[in-house]
């Protein structure tokens, strides 16, 4: 090898870039069930045979939030397979971990770990299939993450302010800032960024020496007035921005002329839905980087099913189909491949049967033709909505939510049938939350949590116990809520985590109740029956008590944890029967009745707070700096050197982007990008 080469190598990142790989996607299916498995052997053999230094996913990784076990093990076994061994990393890491991984229980990157032998780290934000849900706002990237396979980062769940920390790498003489940001609903982030709420933050020193990486996952084409994320809302000091979620492959990287940085949509690794966009042929990328100069090389995926997609109109062929022809429908099948319009008096012919015919050459022989009428759209006067239509057959080309169905429904109803206490926004969010994410307990905790936060204003306001007067401030009360949107993410969110809160102590008591069922019969065997049972109830009493009072406060475990990794803990030894308490819901009333009951009783004024506890996780003092090795993938010292600083930055910002034709590291850089 020549000095030279070596010397790019040293100073040369190779990053493998991917997105939405949606493994489990048609899992079950006979004949495609195995095709995103196979193709991320594929990527992962890429990159093991290119030898790089880190591979960046752009989220989806996973086609279901909840992936079943054989999705699981087989991610398992891929990324054990290629992305553990004994070749050194190359390159260092200046960030403070703590800050990057902060939602990790190891918040260190995999390949620093020394229980772990990993040789090509993998580096992945979510996207909006495989986001954290639940409880504990775990997902499946976490549990990777959890195992060393993988570095999950990016995670932000603050609804009123975003602050992106990058990665700091460095490798030779190049270093990049690696910034990520996980899949939010777009209209959120939509109103954060024009309320300025999101701030990227920059290395103190040298920040313009630094290559500047951004993988976000969003909505990139506009699909309505704030469901997507415009290019011209991200900071123009960055460099690359890597975009997830559209599967449309344009990985080529594309300047924006405002912002002058470079954009590059890798697409989908496998076809999920028959679009004209999803029949381009699929590529990853393989990023040479070296100084703040750029190489994209497009690598084709051979593994991927060929999809071809085109429409067909019969009346645009006259010389060859007559409907008045009585052998027209032998013609069209003999023509026909894909999808059909069959306007203009044509009969359809089975599809099951003609598709038959291609059942072992087409992966999907019952999508290859699709019949549909064009109708001409009349001009509606009124304003009656039909919900069910709404529902069975959407436009072409919308995309109907949930909670723009709700808004719509009640905003349309009668007047009796309207909403007076909640507010639309909130209980569409709710219904999403309970049909995406099947949290049964949400529309109802939004309801309860509504209703209590009403009677408190209630009460606070001294409203006469009139009807008239309470349906008046209740009707103020919500519209005051419904132009406070900050607020009413607050409380939806709130709601949701009171949701998951109770499906976790659900559980809890279920598994607390079984185990002792087993001990109470165990004591019920012996001795006089009645006496057992007597002293089981007895000793049930005592122990519910007991949890009630002292099991708010004895969950202390989750705010310990430290980076030492030989120390066994011996709290959870000693917790191991402690539960939470289960509150048991009163029986519902209504603001009249609520009003009237706390007249009768003023103990009730006392006002409760339903915010939910957050725990300030330390880390060790002790465990922030680390013992030089000479091994090149021991863990190196960091330093935690940012400061916010203001995306208008009045210095040259350079970055060349070279085609797969051109040597970027031949000639000198030369900065194409001046203010």
């Amino acid at each position: 090898m020549s000095t030279a080469s070596s010397h790019d190598d040293e100073d040369t990142f190779k990053i493998l870039i991917a997105t939405d790989i949606h493994l489990g996607y048609l899992e079950k299916d006979p004949v495609r069930g195995n095709d995103t498995f196979v193709t991320f052997k594929e990527i992962l053999e890429h990159a093991q045979k290119n030898e790089v230094d880190f591979i960046l996913l752009g989220g989806d990784l996973f086609h279901d939030n909840k992936p079943s076990r054989k999705t699981i093990h087989s991610c398992l076994e891929l990324l054990r397979k290629y992305c553990m061994g004994d070749r050194p990393v190359q390159f260092e890491i200046l960030s403070d971990q703590a800050v990057n991984f902060h939602y990790s229980k190891f918040p260190w990157v995999n390949y620093q770990d020394e229980n772990l032998n990993i040789s090509i780290p993998v580096f992945s934000i979510h996207g909006n299939h495989d986001d954290p849900t639940g409880a504990d706002a775990l997902c499946a990237l976490d549990i990777l993450s959890c195992a060393g396979l993988l570095n999950h980062f990016g995670r932000s769940t603050s609804v009123e302010k975003i602050d992106i920390s990058p990665i700091l790498l460095r490798k030779g003489r190049t270093k990049i800032a690696l910034y990520g940001l996980g899949a939010i609903p777009d209209e959120r982030l939509y109103r954060m960024f024009v309320n300025k709420q999101v701030t990227m933050l920059r290395p103190k020193e040298d920040e313009d020496s630094w290559f500047n990486l951004f993988v976000i996952h969003q909505n990139r084409s506009k699909h309505g007035a704030t469901n997507y994320i415009p290019e011209q809302f991200l900071d123009d000091f960055i460099n690359l921005v890597v975009w997830g979620h559209e599967h449309e492959c344009k990985i080529a990287p594309f300047q924006n002329e405002q912002q002058r940085f470079y954009v590059s949509q890798p697409g989908s690794s496998v076809v999920t839905s028959l679009s004209p966009g999803e029949a381009v042929k699929k590529h990853i990328g393989l990023l040479h980087v070296k100084g703040k100069k750029m190489k994209m090389q497009k690598i084709a995926l051979e593994t991927v099913r060929t999809f071809q997609i085109e429409d067909i109109v019969l009346a645009d062929h006259p010389d060859l189909f007559n409907p008045d022809n009585p052998n027209v429908t032998q013609a069209i099948q003999a023509f026909c491949m894909e999808k059909v319009d069959y306007a203009g008096g044509f009969e359809p012919f089975s599809v099951h049967r003609f598709s038959q015919k291609y059942i072992h050459r087409v992966a999907n022989p019952k999508d290859i033709i699709h019949f549909f009428r064009h109708r001409e759209q009349k001009e509606k006067n009124d304003i009656d909505l039909n919900f069910g239509k709404l529902v069975s057959r959407p436009a072409e080309g919308i995309t109907l939510r949930v909670e723009d169905l709700v808004k719509q429904y009640f905003q349309t109803a009668e007047k009796k049938v309207q909403l007076s206490l909640l507010t639309e926004r909130g209980m569409g969010e709710a219904v999403q939350e309970f049909v995406d994410k099947e949290e049964k307990d949400a529309i109802e905790e939004l309801v309860k949590f509504q209703l209590e936060k009403t009677q408190k204003f209630l009460k606070e306001h001294r409203t006469d116990a009139e009807e008239d007067k309470i349906d008046e401030e209740v009707r103020k009360f919500r519209e005051s809520r419904k132009k406070n949107t900050e607020e009413e993410d607050k409380e939806v969110r709130e709601a949701m985590t009171r949701a998951r809160a109770h499906r976790s102590e659900d559980a809890v008591l279920v598994a607390a109740s079984s185990d002792e069922d087993s001990m109470d019969m165990d004591m019920m065997g012996t001795g006089d029956p009645s006496e057992g049972l007597s002293a089981t109830l007895s000793r049930g009493r005592s122990r519910a008590r007991g949890r009630a009072r002292g099991a708010r406060g004895q969950n202390s475990t989750r705010g310990s944890s430290r980076r030492g990794r030989g120390s066994t803990s011996q709290e959870s030894t000693s917790s191991s029967r402690t539960y939470k308490p289960v509150s048991v819901p009163a029986k519902n009333m209504s603001i009249i009745d609520a009003f009237k009951s706390q007249k009768l009783n003023a103990s009730l004024r006392s006002s409760q707070s339903y915010s939910e506890d957050i725990v300030d996780i330390d880390s060790d003092p002790e465990d922030t700096s680390f013992v030089p090795s000479s091994k090149v993938n021991q863990r190196l010292p960091t330093t935690s050197s940012l400061s916010k600083r203001g995306s208008q930055s009045q210095t040259s910002r350079g970055v060349d982007f070279e085609s797969d034709e051109d040597d970027p590291f031949m000639s000198p850089a030369t900065s194409r990008r001046t203010k």
